[in-house]
């Protein structure tokens, strides 16, 4: 598959700066994968539509201030993004990064850090006394550049189960949800299954390549609880809230492991396994996640729901409105 495949054009002011208020207030697209057909709703419509015997499987990571601003001998600026504790030291994306050097003292706050050695693409090892602690002291949430950063949209940047400390991302279609709409997805007689995917630059990081199969994914920590396996397993439909939590059970179905690193890439031609039913945002073009979710309902019929909500004026990305596709992934 060519990456120019997964283009549109989407006008700059359907691109969500904050999320619905209430959260539930949004709007939700629901898509057949197996007729074609597409309706209109309101996220808190959610509930009706799931039905007895579902597994609503969400992703419980919590997003960590991952971002940091340091500054070089000399006083120029770094940005670094903290994506995983490599036993003690990290897995830093900085920008620029063409200046660092190996053995580098950069200062936050008045606190220093080491640039330890270069990883490629952007990405560095860098050591501190107390990473988290730094991070909590100077460190910003990780919002996504699109996003104007405000501190009402800082403080919005995490789903409302969010337990788990560990990502430099959201699961995004996680936004949508309140606790009202929780309890009436079991009342509804939905089981709720909470797994973990840390959320970093396998995710977000766009393709660069021509071909898509040549696009290289980034490791990220995933974890299958006992539990959540049980009602997975005995699940009349398997529905995943987000890409990243179907990342995660395909992970699991492919290895056979309940928890360990995850660069499973998904695209057109891949076999779902596990998930029946995916809810999700409107994502970039040439993303990884708009790969998935062609996979997961089809190219023409995802590229027309997409044109659809460009049409509709839908809210896109990370704070915009959700789609909700049936029947699709390994009942296709």
């Amino acid at each position: 598959m060519l990456t120019r495949e997964l283009d549109y054009e989407l006008p700059e002011d359907l691109i969500a700066q904050r999320p619905a208020e209430p959260r539930d207030s949004s709007r939700l697209m629901v898509v057949d994968a197996a007729s074609g057909g597409i309706t209109h709703h309101t996220f808190r419509d959610l509930p009706g539509i799931l039905r007895s015997g579902d597994a609503l499987v969400l992703n419980e990571t919590k997003v960590i201030p991952a971002g940091l601003a340091a500054r070089r001998p000399g006083g120029g600026a770094v940005e670094l993004l903290f994506l995983r504790d490599l036993g003690g030291e990290w897995d830093a994306l900085a920008r620029p990064s063409k200046r660092l050097r190996p053995g580098m003292k950069l200062l936050a706050g008045d606190e220093a850090l080491e640039v330890v050695k270069p990883l490629g693409h952007g990405h560095w090892l860098v050591r501190a006394a107390d990473v988290p602690g730094l991070l909590e002291r100077y460190g910003h949430m990780p919002l996504p550049p699109y996003i104007q950063a405000t501190p009402e949209a800082e403080a919005r940047y995490q789903t409302v189960y969010a337990k788990n400390v560990g990502s430099a991302a959201a699961p995004t279609a996680g936004f949508h949800f309140t606790d009202a709409v929780l309890e009436e997805v079991e009342k509804a007689g939905a089981e709720i299954a909470r797994v973990t995917l840390h959320v970093g630059t396998g995710t977000f990081s766009p393709v660069r390549v021509e071909r898509l199969e040549e696009h290289e994914m980034h490791a990220e920590h995933y974890e299958v609880p006992e539990d959540a396996a049980r009602k997975i397993e005995s699940a009349g439909r398997v529905v995943a809230a987000g890409t990243t939590v179907a990342r995660t059970l395909e992970t699991w179905a492919a290895s056979g492991e309940r928890e360990g690193e995850s660069r499973l890439f998904v695209y057109p031609g891949y076999e779902w396994r596990v998930v029946d039913a995916l809810l999700t945002n409107f994502h970039l073009p040439r993303s990884t996640l708009l790969a998935m979710v062609m996979s997961f309902g089809g190219r023409d019929l995802v590229r027309e729901a997409y044109r659809i909500a460009v049409e509709e004026q839908y809210r896109f990305y990370s704070f915009g409105d959700a789609m909700l596709i049936l029947n699709g992934g390994r009942a296709l």
